[in-house]
């Protein structure tokens, strides 16, 4: 029965063209400083779903806000830790919530942020392993996010500091334990992706991470998905966007529609000329 429900959930987690856009709605109990594109969750989802994301990310009250936007074909990836992101030691991940939980909910999968490297790897995977055999015994997928210890540095400082190693390792920790979809972040190039995937026998998908400009991001996309990629899980690069309906529709036509991100780009700089409705703040783009 388990392995049924696990494959039923799934088909809709991936769709019907293998693939899946996820929004990542979550930063609110991750990010040390709130976010403003956040402040009006029910239309960033609306936004969202317009634009072809079919996977939404989020926490325990803010699935209760967001779940009327969702339409039939939509999921939801209830999380199940926060980060402490502002405990002066380093970024610690807290668990917050079930899969027993999530099944109430009508969740399609659970995420859990894994963030190794640090003074508690020990109970991070603990944590791990026990999400991960709850989730074979009552079939709920499961999301790892296996991903750099923090999501709010640069980049660059992250690759720098960690780099493919951490990523591949965590990435193949989180697949042992009982992870059905592995996200990690872009490690630089297809080719250091490509290793990743190699050495992951799950589904993999490709992390937005901090802000970056939108045509680096639908290049990263493009080349994660030539790499072996099934989608994106995106969150600020969506949430923070100055239009995140046709962000969105952007990613969806690279990952779904197998446009090339110079045609998506194209398409996304054509539609950022006229006036948008969004109530998304204009931030700053960083590294």
């Amino acid at each position: 029965m388990s392995k049924t429900g696990k494959e039923i959930r799934l088909k809709r987690l991936i769709d019907e063209k293998g693939v899946s856009v996820i929004c990542a709605l979550d930063h609110g109990m991750t990010s040390p400083t709130f976010l403003r594109g956040l402040a009006d969750i029910r239309a960033r989802t609306r936004e969202a779903i317009s634009g072809g994301a079919n996977v939404f990310m989020l926490g325990r009250n803010m699935a209760k806000l967001c779940i009327p936007e969702f339409k039939k074909d939509t999921s939801l990836a209830f999380m199940l830790s926060a980060s402490a992101a502002i405990c002066p030691d380093f970024n610690w991940i807290t668990e917050v919530g079930t899969v027993d939980e999530a099944l109430r909910f009508g969740a399609d999968a659970v995420v859990v942020y894994v963030a190794l490297s640090t003074a508690k790897d020990r109970e991070m995977l603990n944590f791990v392993a026990r999400v991960g055999a709850d989730c074979e015994a009552k079939g709920m997928p499961f999301i790892a996010e296996a991903e750099f210890p923090t999501a709010y540095m640069p980049q660059d400082k992250l690759h720098e500091k960690y780099g493919t190693d951490y990523l591949t390792y965590s990435s193949r920790v989180c697949a042992e334990l009982g992870a059905d979809i592995v996200k990690t972040n872009w490690p630089g190039s297809k080719k250091e992706f490509e290793k990743i995937v190699k050495a992951v026998p799950v589904p993999m998908v490709i992390a937005g991470g901090s802000r970056v400009s939108d045509l680096d991001l639908l290049v990263r996309m493009q080349e994660g998905m030539e790499a072996g990629a099934i989608g994106c899980s995106v969150g600020r690069n969506i949430f923070e966007h100055q239009n995140p309906k046709a962000m969105t529709q952007a990613l969806s036509r690279v990952i779904r529609e197998k446009w090339s991100a110079k045609d998506s780009f194209a398409e996304l700089s054509e539609v950022l000329k006229k006036p948008s409705r969004s109530a998304a703040v204009k931030t700053p783009v960083a590294s």
